[in-house]
């Protein structure tokens, strides 16, 4: 069986060939992840008999199977584990894993500086406060609307057991 960790960040997959492989931060790790949020010995993944088993060795910043902190879970193909901040995307099969094309942040998101977004507001202002107004002149006619999500959420660890 082949496994591989596919990180999410487009790196090259990880190929899993030992039947025991010992994930942290220390040199002496079979898969070193160099990360201040990574312990030094933070999990174990195990092959055996067509699985992939992984199991949290007393982590500070835990390990997580599809988003829930596990201390001991069966991987299934495409399950994503996160291990401190690393996130990976499980692959399992005869063959290597798709390379995904890597993206740039720069790619994904729209930049703005401070006197667009000024503008922009300012042109909600004038337009919300004029009843003849339309949406037509914007791209794909659609209306500005004030986001209602707050901009800082609650820490979250205090809501999880």
């Amino acid at each position: 069986m082949r496994a591989q960790l596919v990180p999410l960040d487009g790196s090259p997959p990880i190929d899993l060939v030992k039947d025991l492989i010992v994930v942290g931060r220390r040199e002496d790790c079979d898969l070193r992840l160099e990360h201040k949020s990574v312990s030094k010995i933070h999990c174990v993944l195990v092959k055996t008999d067509g699985l992939l088993m992984l199991r949290d060795l007393g982590s500070t910043n835990g390990t997580r199977v599809n988003g829930t902190r596990v201390r001991r879970a069966a991987l299934l193909p495409n399950d994503q584990v996160s291990i401190a901040s690393h996130k990976f995307r499980i692959h399992l099969g005869p063959d290597p894993a798709p390379v995904a094309p890597s993206l740039q942040a720069s790619e994904m998101t729209q930049h703005l500086d401070a006197k667009e977004v000024a503008e922009l507001l300012r042109k909600a202002k004038v337009e919300g406060d004029d009843e003849e107004s339309s949406s037509d002149d914007r791209p794909g006619g659609e209306a500005l609307h004030r986001n209602q999500l707050p901009d800082v959420y609650p820490d979250e660890r205090g809501a999880q057991t």
